[in-house]
């Protein structure tokens, strides 16, 4: 008999090997980090409700959800815009979990857990933009693409979530993807590719930073 295994796994469990990858002999230009510990809920409006979502998210979190392709940080979440009247909530494993936030948004909005459906990818170091230039279409210049900059796109004909993060503190800016789990495993290879002439430092984090 077959044995089954309830256990949430990571989607890039396989794929993903920490340590150095591609160019070596200087400093790794890209670094990717999957982050593996987190909660994602997706905030959708009611028919004709945009206006107490947005009330209802300012109670919630203290700040208002993001009506434009931008991402709010509070200190325990990330309010990631993902189109008209809709956003996602990103959070550390257990700190905005869905039951808590459908009873917060139970007059406004529809919930819908996407914490397993998801892989978290953060990408950075001096090269990080030049790699996702190969990949995707979108301007990522500092003056285009400010930090709290998100967009709902494609890279390398996989729909994301991306977002810009707060820089590192060396300063390198820091890019965050959202890929749906079936699609991980090709992207990261895909990124892994296309960063490999800058060499990659490859890791994985329980939250993010």
């Amino acid at each position: 008999m077959a044995e089954f295994s309830w256990i949430a796994r990571s989607p890039l469990e396989k794929a993903l090997v920490v340590g150095a990858y591609g160019a070596r002999g200087t400093a790794a230009g890209v670094s990717l980090t999957e982050i593996r510990n987190f909660d994602l809920i997706q905030v959708m409006a009611r028919r004709g409700k945009a206006a107490e979502l947005g009330k209802a998210a300012e109670t919630r979190f203290g700040v208002a959800a993001p009506e434009t392709p931008k991402a709010t940080q509070t200190p325990d979440a990330t309010l990631i815009w993902s189109g008209p009247d809709q956003f996602l909530v990103l959070s550390n494993g257990g700190k905005h979990p869905s039951e808590p936030l459908s009873q917060a948004f139970a007059q406004s909005a529809s919930l819908s857990d996407q914490s397993h459906a998801r892989a978290l990818i953060s990408v950075s170091g001096e090269k990080a933009r030049a790699m996702l230039a190969k990949l995707s279409s979108l301007d990522l210049h500092p003056a285009a693409f400010p930090a709290g900059t998100a967009a709902a796109t494609s890279v390398d004909h996989t729909s994301i979530n991306l977002w810009r993060g707060n820089d590192r503190p060396d300063g390198q800016a820091v890019f965050n993807l959202l890929v749906f789990a079936t699609f991980a495993e090709s992207l990261w290879h895909t990124m892994l590719d296309a960063a490999a002439e800058y060499g990659v430092e490859i890791s994985h984090n329980e939250e993010l930073a």
